[in-house]
């Protein structure tokens, strides 16, 4: 018996808009990304390269114009539709191939013999996906830059700003906000500059990778393929590279390392917002983080979409590998074809964790005194390691006896004792196992600088420095807010 309140599946509107991965669904990320931008690219790519060979006497005067006009007025009327070119391209096994029968059927001549001529459905869809990569890339970048602006005026705000560092969750040393804030903009600005010195060739190798037919035609294959990377707003390549999947794997790697950058800055915040710490928060705005069950919630909501696009990103680039280790022959089949969703998905991904890291960080907000209450509730305990290095060489017993003191503490701890509790019993031990010759008249004071974690930061300042100094240094190129 049927389920009347089953719905009709197949009138439901098969289009992919981000339901289930919000990270990527503003229409910026998704439009940029979608079926209709390939559909555009492809034909782009086919107008060009028939204005190319018409540059080259291969094709009948006016014959570029015509395929050109075919093209914006195609567009124009919706006639090439991603949806019955996705259904038809089951047939031959991609959508190239029922593209330019369209194509064919919609240009005048003298253009119809000058569609696709001396091409191969690879090259167009190769061609196709590094000029979509290549906008795409630069919506990423559009928000990664003023990402990594940001955090360069957080990490030179905060330089001096005291916090705990934590080591395997655990509290460890002193240290300062302003050093966390540099360290996420050193991997900002890497992804920055991986996604910056990225190429986007233009593929074109012919059936096999030998443009024999270009070569018949009276062509010079590789000053064709300049030509055409020109036109269309590509890089040239040194030579086809249909069975060279190196500017898919860069491309991929690139993108994978800005969302695990986004990520690092993410993770953190998420932790650092928990109430019991208290030291950052997100930005507010109204709605973003709201709870469905719980109103008094604020949900991390920008965190957690970056999140869940670095915990995707590394399975489409391990796709992208497989492929290229399974590179058979001139041409491959099946390997090919795995490589279109997966670099699709890694620029939405990537775009969407660059939108949300830039408005994290535009707004995040920053409670230096819960970092100060926090780096105390540690104690004195925190500052072990200073206590060790310059007592122990005058302590009776040498480092076993600040170890002694530095364990009596420890106990009073465990017994409850809180901070100055436990401060108090560490003073009276490293009294008592440090000589009154060596500990010189004015102790306590001493005590009371080794005590003092702002005074134990170790090279903190300097290391942000150093890195705020290379961020502003970088290579001309990879500064996109320029």
């Amino acid at each position: 018996m049927s389920d009347p309140t089953a719905p009709d599946l197949d009138s439901f509107d098969p289009a992919d808009r981000g339901l289930l991965s919000p990270v990527w669904a503003s229409p910026a990320v998704s439009g940029a990304t979608g079926d209709d931008a390939v559909v555009a690219a492809m034909l782009a790519l086919e107008a060009s390269w028939a204005e190319a060979l018409e540059a080259a006497g291969l094709v009948e005067p006016g014959a570029g114009h015509a395929v050109r006009l075919a093209v914006s007025e195609g567009m124009t009327a919706h006639a090439y539709d991603g949806a019955r070119l996705a259904q038809a391209a089951q047939v031959g096994g991609n959508p190239v191939i029922p593209l330019v029968k369209a194509l064919r059927e919609a240009t005048a001549e003298p253009g119809t013999s000058a569609v696709h001529r001396g091409l191969t459905s690879q090259d167009v869809l190769d061609s196709a996906l590094m000029l979509v990569a290549k906008r795409a890339v630069a919506g990423v970048l559009a928000d990664l830059s003023p990402a990594a602006e940001a955090l360069a005026k957080l990490a030179d705000s905060h330089r001096a700003t005291p916090q705990v560092a934590r080591t395997l969750t655990q509290h460890s040393l002193p240290s300062s906000f302003g050093l966390k804030a540099a360290n996420w903009l050193q991997g900002v600005a890497h992804a920055e500059a991986l996604l910056g010195g990225l190429r986007f060739p233009v593929q074109c190798g012919g059936a096999a990778g030998t443009n024999a037919s270009l070569v018949a035609l009276g062509g010079e294959p590789d000053a064709l393929a300049a030509d055409w990377a020109q036109r269309s707003g590509l890089d040239r390549a040194v030579a086809p590279w249909q069975s060279f999947r190196g500017p898919a794997t860069d491309l991929g790697h690139a993108l994978a390392a800005a969302c695990a950058a986004a990520a690092h800055v993410a993770n953190d915040i998420m932790l650092l917002a928990r109430p019991e710490i208290g030291e950052l928060g997100e930005p507010l705005a109204p709605g973003r983080g709201a709870s469905s069950a719980m109103p008094q919630k604020q949900n991390p909501a920008l965190s957690v979409l970056i999140r869940s696009a670095a915990l995707q990103a590394p399975a489409h680039v391990m796709q992208l590998e497989l492929a290229s280790a399974l590179t058979e022959d001139e041409r491959t089949g099946g390997a090919w074809h795995s490589e279109w969703p997966a670099l699709r998905e890694l620029l939405r991904l990537a775009g969407g964790a660059a939108a949300a890291l830039r408005e994290l960080v535009e707004g995040l907000r920053v409670f230096p005194s819960r970092m100060r209450r926090n780096l105390e509730a540690s104690g004195p305990l925190l500052l072990g390691e200073r206590i060790m290095l310059e007592l122990s060489g005058v302590a009776e017993g040498g480092r076993a006896g600040i170890q002694k003191a530095v364990d009596a503490a420890l106990a009073a701890a465990a017994d409850g004792a809180d901070p100055a509790e436990q401060e108090s019993v560490l003073r009276n031990e490293l009294r008592a196992v440090v000589p009154a010759d060596a500990a010189g008249e004015d102790f306590d004071a001493r005590l009371d600088d080794l005590l003092d974690p702002a005074g134990y930061q170790g090279d903190a300042a300097g290391i942000v420095d150093r890195i705020l100094a290379a961020y502003e240094n970088r290579p001309a190129h990879h500064r996109h807010r320029d």
